[in-house]
């Protein structure tokens, strides 16, 4: 007996070992594919930098420039963006690695939901920046410069100050176009009826309305951009979803026959 438990706890052992050697192997092929789409983009970076701040460079007045307030800002922000770039483009290959590693421990109709899951999640995700790149920075740093000239303030933003805003706007609404995935997610693996999620759309509209209100600036235009069309993908994630409304006996069938020996 002593022996069948020393036996099984040495197979879990080596089980757990290979599994964590694996994660180590994807994690770090994930961050060489980061590291080496840095290296290619290193050489550009002041021009990275210029194009992710021309929304700012656009709607400052005649004469009004950026500036730097720390001794290493004018390297490391840049750099700082241009890794970003760098992810967001080795990202495809960072959701692969994160599929393989998952993917054996996952059923016949997971494995099918999985990958147009991570196709949209990544291009939804890309559509929020740029949502917020093109049209909601503009929008909201127009309407903040136009504060300036009454009070005759001159208006100077450093650089490093500006990463921390686009940083957490482009997170914001990454996250948020991300709302359909979530709809459908939560509707495929049966945690919440789809009936449920109609039912609730008024408190999710609210939910939409708060959030934006944290995450934004402090003007209604910038809550807005955020708010409605959060909303508007709640609604596109409830029709997507009825596509997706799960059906136990084909999913046990599917399961059983993949699980079932040859």
């Amino acid at each position: 007996m002593t022996e069948n438990n020393s036996t099984e706890d040495s197979g879990l052992q080596e089980t757990f070992l290979s599994h964590l050697f694996e994660l180590r192997d994807r994690v770090i092929k994930s961050a060489l594919a980061i590291i080496a789409v840095f290296v290619c983009l290193v050489y550009w970076a002041p021009d990275i930098f210029h194009l992710f701040a021309q929304p700012l460079l656009e709607a400052l007045p005649a004469g009004g420039k950026m500036i730097v307030t720390d001794v290493t800002g004018s390297f490391f922000v840049p750099m700082k963006v241009t890794m970003l770039v760098a992810f967001l483009i080795a990202l495809p290959v960072v959701m692969y690695q994160l599929w393989a590693f998952i993917a054996p421990g996952l059923y016949l109709h997971e494995r099918r939901l999985i990958l147009p899951l991570v196709v949209s999640s990544y291009t939804l995700f890309i559509i929020g920046m740029a949502f917020a790149y093109f049209l909601v920075f503009p929008t909201v740093f127009k309407f903040m410069a136009s504060y300036n000239a009454p009070l005759g303030a001159e208006m100077s933003t450093d650089i490093d100050n500006y990463l921390s805003f686009a940083m957490t706007t482009f997170l914001a609404f990454g996250i948020t176009f991300e709302v359909p995935v979530v709809v459908v997610v939560l509707v495929r693996m049966g945690m919440v009826p789809l009936a449920k999620l109609r039912e609730i759309r008024p408190y999710v509209i609210v939910g939409a309305f708060v959030i934006s209100a944290v995450v934004t600036p402090p003007d209604v235009l910038s809550q807005l951009l955020l708010a409605v069309p959060m909303t508007l993908l709640y609604e596109l994630g409830l029709l997507i979803a009825r596509f997706y409304v799960p059906r136990p006996s084909e999913e046990d069938a599917e399961d059983q026959s993949t699980s079932t020996p040859a």
